[in-house]
């Protein structure tokens, strides 16, 4: 494994937060941060990545096929993580 090629943690957080909520003032919340903060975080992300994550096109944020597969990935990590963070 590449964890150099690896995005910040705080990026994916922010991005399954959002894609949990399909909401960015509601993600920040979740995560105790601002709305702003929630938004440098996904921008950074799709910079890391190359990849447009969010369709920016409408009034609302939707995501992207590629943002469905990852905030899909995602979830599964991340409740594997909790879960396994729990048991010990």
């Amino acid at each position: 494994m590449d964890w150099r090629t690896l995005p910040p943690l705080s990026a994916l957080r922010a991005f399954a937060a959002f894609a949990q909520t399909r909401n960015i003032v509601a993600a920040g919340d979740a995560l105790g941060v601002s709305h702003a903060a929630i938004s440098q975080q996904l921008r950074a992300l799709e910079g890391h990545l190359d990849v447009a994550l969010l369709d920016r096109s409408g009034r609302s944020l939707a995501l992207t096929t590629s943002g469905e597969h990852l905030a899909q990935a995602l979830q599964i990590s991340f409740v594997g993580m909790i879960e396994a963070v729990e048991a010990i």
